[in-house]
């Protein structure tokens, strides 16, 4: 299926990850949840930054992204593991699961198959299968249905973040009109720029995603950062002024109120700087579907970028030849 084919069926893949999740029941923990690691690469592991930074003010435990082959010392017997990875051979994920059986910590498994499912499966663990056979970053859908499903069934949140995650599908469906034209606006921006991203902290991951994106589908360069804490160092790298540089604000429409000041402030700064800035602007009741809008726009826009660099959007033979080197090892 082609990338624009894989962009347009987000809505879909939402409605089709909450049917997943509907069927799926976890086992209890033996012991007390402390603390919760996601463990995760790339397409994968951007769902567990999304979803901890969505759930943060409703959640009563820590919760730790890890995106290597070890984990922090405090992971053990009161810790939930959850392993995501997509194709479910991704081998960060699995050093990282594997040392968690050791240790006793409590293992829920995300992939679509491979030796995560069948490590899962040998060792009694829970595990949920999502339909396989896509590039990761197309599947993100299915990771946060069944992240969040996660949080609600072990009682860390309110299964009303499952239904804001499910109406996302009708926001997305509703404006798509408008989500394409901003996209192709956004990709022309993009064109032979490199650019910063900036966002609010709580939606780095948002952010993070856009990165993400821009680098596999448009096969450029671009870096992130937050406000406000680019405020402190970030701002006064723009003090030559540089037209080849360009500025894309994320903007949530809920910011702190000292934020909204930042925000513009910053926006005033860089204009003086360079003539390339974008202010992209969201739709939705709260900050999951406010992310999902700010997402779809992101990746529609890295398409359309593919389109105008004459580059495929699937196309990462880089990482295969990484992982194939890999491989070799012992």
């Amino acid at each position: 299926m082609t990338m624009d084919k894989l962009i347009a069926a987000f809505p879909n893949n939402i409605k089709e990850s909450l049917e997943i999740a509907s069927k799926v029941n976890f086992k209890a923990p033996k012991n007390a949840i402390q603390n919760v690691l996601i463990c995760g690469m790339g397409g994968s592991g951007i769902g567990g930054k999304l979803v901890s930074q969505w759930l943060q003010d409703e959640l009563n435990v820590p919760v730790q992204l890890v995106q290597d082959y070890t984990f922090p010392s405090y992971v053990g017997k009161n810790t939930l593991v959850i392993g995501s990875s997509y194709s479910g051979d991704t081998e960060e994920t699995l050093f990282c699961v594997e040392k968690a059986l050791k240790v006793g910590a409590h293992i829920i498994g995300i992939c679509s198959g491979g030796k995560l499912a069948a490590f899962c499966k040998n060792n009694e663990l829970d595990y949920v299968l999502v339909p396989g056979g896509n590039p990761p970053r197309t599947a993100l859908a299915f990771s946060l249905g069944q992240l969040i499903n996660i949080f609600v069934q072990l009682g860390f949140v309110n299964a009303n973040n499952l239904e804001s995650f499910g109406k996302s599908a009708d926001l997305l469906n509703e404006n798509e009109a408008e989500i394409k034209a901003e996209a192709h606006k956004l990709a022309a921006f993009l064109k032979d720029t490199f650019v910063m991203i900036y966002s609010a902290s709580n939606y780095e991951a948002v952010a993070i995603r856009a990165r993400q994106q821009f680098n596999e589908n448009g096969k450029i360069l671009c870096c992130n950062h937050t406000i406000p804490e680019m405020n402190h160092n970030e701002l006064v790298g723009w003090g030559l002024g540089n037209d080849n540089y360009g500025a894309l604000f994320l903007d949530s429409g809920d910011w702190h109120e000292r934020n909204v000041t930042r925000l513009q402030f910053s926006i005033d700064v860089i204009k003086s700087k360079t003539k390339n800035v974008f202010v992209l602007k969201t739709k939705g009741e709260d900050v999951i579907q406010r992310s999902l809008y700010l997402i779809s726009v992101v990746d529609w826009a890295s398409f359309y970028l593919s389109e105008l660099n004459n580059v495929d959007a699937t196309e990462i033979d880089v990482i295969n030849n990484l992982k194939g080197q890999l491989s070799n090892l012992k």
